[in-house]
């Protein structure tokens, strides 16, 4: 875990702190002494910005999902159907050290969600909003059942991922990259 100094604290900073937490330890490691720990601020720093730790889990929740869209939304609009769903899906996946922080820090909030109805709203949303804007694509590529198709390449994703971060070590970017480029392949056919 790093310890970070600030001379003010800002609640991305202090989600950044959760993030390091959540990665290497897991959410119920993620206390409001732990997050103040590793931003090097106070506990009343954190209790400024966040009455709960509720409060805080969503923020930072919502923080990492936020950034994980907008890098998907920035990703590869040209090439080939299964190269710009490659490319955009490949966001969801720990292929380097910044998405394998992402993904570990996302699938310990969607383990939290299932019991939260205020992360799992944030889930849902989530989890729809990119299952439409895939349908949205496969549609428009004129795909046929674009809905199914779309949640069948949400799976394979959360398949991948999880495999990857459950047993490391047993795939490498390449071989997590192939897959989902194969199995995207599979599902829409090839193009």
């Amino acid at each position: 875990m790093s310890t970070r100094k600030y001379s003010s604290t800002s609640r991305e900073q202090l989600a950044e702190s959760l993030f390091d937490i959540a990665a290497t330890r897991g959410l119920d490691a993620a206390s409001v002494r732990e997050v103040a720990t590793g931003a090097g601020v106070s506990i009343g720093a954190v209790q400024h910005h966040f009455a709960t730790k509720d409060d805080m889990f969503l923020f930072a929740f919502t923080h990492v999902v936020d950034r994980v869209r907008a890098r998907i939304d920035t990703g590869n609009s040209t090439g080939t159907l299964t190269d710009r769903l490659t490319d955009a899906l490949s966001q969801l996946l720990p292929l380097d050290d910044e998405r394998d922080r992402e993904a570990r820090v996302m699938t310990a909030f969607a383990v939290r969600a299932a019991n939260s109805d205020t992360l799992g709203s944030v889930q849902r949303d989530t989890l729809a909003a990119i299952r439409a804007e895939l349908t949205d694509i496969l549609r428009a590529a004129r795909i046929a059942k674009p809905e199914l198709r779309a949640t069948l390449l949400l799976a394979i994703v959360d398949g991948l991922t999880l495999d990857a971060l459950s047993s490391s070590g047993l795939y490498d970017a390449a071989q997590l990259t192939d897959a989902l480029t194969e199995q995207i392949r599979l599902v829409i056919g090839n193009d």
